[in-house]
């Protein structure tokens, strides 16, 4: 199947007291670019996410939003710092006796310096944690791959139907070839007979002219190889898979053929073809780019 390279996904996980909320969105890229947010206190999983992410895609800019909620009432407990306070009761007697001060510090006082009580956390169990986080991380990757999938699969539609008026261009120019050669060898004629009158030119020198003229516009080895790469790129969109680089290779090499079959355009339906193709290319190598 083809995935799109655009997608999005979502996912909530609650087990016991802790949840998590795991958000996804991705863009065009040509490689694999993951950036992360999620709570500081969680950054030693970073490592694990991105080698998880990495089961799911290949390539993509890839925006992954965390939230953690713990709803513990044991995850931080009250530190009572003695030596500072012994610090601050130190210099307070220090100040009262070097100014002739009232010393009135009562445990109130002293109890609201900064860092005399501190909130601390616990240490939480990391195998644990990341049970909890890995699931909403996968059920998220899922949907976001499932969305992936069904954006790649109204391209692949998509890149078929211009795959298939591609062919009838190449087509068309193929079946034009030898009226071209059949209109110039006529108006080769009727110049010849306006120029010589009634005298008569060699059938052999106008038939090397002809001859001459079909090398220049000879557009057979183009059409063959731009036939093969619209086949062959069919065949990737069939096969599946990661094929967002083969496939802009092979776009590039089509475009090269049409660009030799308009250069050597002498007609103008032909031409007319060739920009269509060149056209059609084009609006195929911007949907390649949206491609895994």
């Amino acid at each position: 199947m083809i995935k799109s390279m655009t997608g999005f996904g979502r996912a909530e996980n609650l087990q016991g007291n802790r949840k998590f909320t795991v958000e996804m969105k991705a863009v065009n890229h040509r490689y694999f670019d993951v950036s992360i947010k999620m709570p500081k206190k969680l950054s030693f999983f970073e490592s694990a996410i991105r080698t998880l992410l990495k089961t799911y895609m290949q390539r993509g800019k890839v925006d992954v939003f965390i939230t953690y909620e713990d709803f513990t009432e044991e995850n931080v407990s009250l530190k009572y710092n003695e030596a500072i306070a012994a610090q601050y009761l130190k210099y307070y007697r220090q100040m009262a006796d070097t100014f002739g001060l009232r010393d009135d510090i009562s445990v109130s006082v002293l109890g609201r310096c900064p860092e005399v009580f501190t909130m601390e956390e616990q240490t939480v169990d990391e195998k644990e944690i990341w049970a909890v986080l890995e699931v909403a991380l996968k059920q998220a990757c899922e949907q976001f791959v499932e969305s992936r999938i069904t954006e790649g699969e109204r391209l692949k539609e998509d890149l078929f139907d211009k795959l298939d008026g591609m062919i009838r261009d190449v087509d068309a120019i193929e079946d034009r070839y030898p009226q071209i050669m059949t209109e110039y060898r006529e108006k080769l004629t009727l110049k010849v007979e306006e120029l010589l009158g009634d005298a008569q030119m060699e059938e052999g020198r106008i038939a090397a002219e002809v001859i001459l003229f079909a090398d220049k516009i000879c557009t057979d080895e183009e059409t063959v190889r731009l036939r093969s790469h619209i086949e062959s790129m069919r065949e990737e969109l069939l096969s599946g898979g990661s094929v967002g680089r083969k496939l802009d290779f092979l776009a590039q090499e089509m475009n090269r053929e049409a660009n030799t079959i308009l250069s050597k355009a002498n007609d103008l339906e032909t031409s007319n073809r060739a920009i269509n193709l060149k056209t059609e290319i084009e609006k195929v190598r911007e949907q390649i780019q949206n491609i895994e």
